[in-house]
């Protein structure tokens, strides 16, 4: 049995930040067995002094985003009582940036969920998206950011879905053996429009996945696999013919598939070279 390793992460905010980076850390780490411990909205005595007693009962590595300067303190000193490391992830990026600006942080905790214009445009987004999610309400496609257009089981949605929290505003159609794309898709001239693709076998293993959840296993074209690789091909032909930039996401995740869009919004909109 391996050994457990016990891993504090502590925020005066929503914990996200620090949580994504523990993670993106942590997959370095082949085979290491560790249990998170989130500690978030921690802005009081009472919750610091909560949060110390829960590294107290499973010591472990402690990273922590806490601007407040007494905040901090405490929790540094707690820890080097109890002998854990003791990381702040932002100091190195929050001093680089004051040196560089000539300005003191203002060291308040939450600012980035501040409800700010960029907050409801993220709303916004995210109200567009489910409102246009396969292919719903074609009508006012061209107020999107971005569309999406893929056969079943490419992560439309769910790439929809992140590029709405970035503040984008994306629908998507799916492309379906034998019916038409909506004329208001090839009418749009403002959006982005981006076909998605993927690797037909794994396409059939995914689809015949999905097909069980649902308790439908029996054999038809959706999970044919020479029927598949037309069912690309086809997408293939339907994006070259339009221009339309193409995304293999099969190797790749949501948020690379999402980043990869984003670049290519930027470069349309002349944010990037």
């Amino acid at each position: 049995m391996s050994e457990q390793f016990h891993l504090h992460l502590v925020s005066d905010s929503t914990g996200e930040t620090i949580t994504n980076v523990a993670r993106a850390c942590l997959v370095q780490f082949e085979g290491v067995d560790v249990v998170e411990h989130v500690w978030n909205l921690v802005r009081t005595k009472r919750q610091l002094q909560r949060t110390i007693m829960g590294i107290e009962q499973h010591p472990g590595v402690v990273l922590f985003t806490l601007v407040d300067a007494k905040m901090r303190s405490a929790l540094e000193a707690a820890c080097r009582q109890l002998q854990v490391p003791c990381i702040s992830l932002l100091d190195p990026a929050i001093a680089a940036l004051s040196g560089f600006f000539g300005i003191k942080s203002r060291a308040k905790p939450g600012l980035q969920h501040a409800l700010d214009a960029e907050y409801f445009a993220r709303i916004d987004a995210i109200n567009f998206v489910l409102a246009h999610d396969d292919g719903q309400l074609t009508r006012d496609l061209n107020e999107a950011d971005v569309v999406l257009v893929g056969i079943s089981r490419t992560s439309k949605t769910p790439t929809c879905i992140y590029l709405a929290n970035r503040g984008v505003k994306a629908a998507n159609v799916p492309l379906v053996p034998g019916v038409a794309l909506p004329p208001e898709l090839m009418r749009a001239t403002k959006p982005l429009i981006v076909g998605l693709t993927k690797d037909p076998a794994s396409l059939v293993h995914i689809r015949r996945n999905r097909l069980r959840s649902l308790n439908q296993e029996g054999e038809t074209d959706y999970i044919d696999l020479e029927k598949v690789r037309h069912e690309v091909a086809t997408a293939r032909r339907v994006f070259g013919e339009r221009d339309w930039p193409v995304i293999d996401v099969t190797r790749r995740s949501i948020e690379e598939v999402a980043a990869a869009i984003l670049q290519l919004h930027e470069r349309r909109v002349g944010r990037i070279a």
